[in-house]
């Protein structure tokens, strides 16, 4: 199980979930992506994320909401193929 980062994230790309991974699995192109995203490969579930997301936007994987779950795929393709999820956060939350 890993930790994914949903909807809430677009637009706030707080980083104090960065601050606090003792793995560095979490990322983003400043000045391109909309959200942060966490490497499931890299992610070892410690869950110092979570509480330190000021939008409630971080999850275990199992926990994702319903309405959300798409964010499970998108932030581990972010890490193979970015353009396309970038072309679809834009589609789920328009500027």
């Amino acid at each position: 199980m890993t930790y994914v980062i949903t909807d809430p994230c677009i637009g706030t790309i707080d980083k104090s979930c960065v601050e606090v991974c003792p793995v560095d699995c979490i990322h983003f192109e400043e000045g391109v992506d909309r959200k942060l995203y966490i490497d499931p490969d890299q992610c070892i579930d410690c869950g110092a994320c979570e509480p330190v997301c000021p939008v409630t936007a971080i999850f275990t994987e199992d926990d994702v909401p319903d309405d959300m779950k798409e964010y499970i795929e998108l932030d581990a393709q972010w890490y193979k193929d970015p353009e396309p999820v970038r072309a679809r956060i834009n589609e789920l939350k328009p500027v």
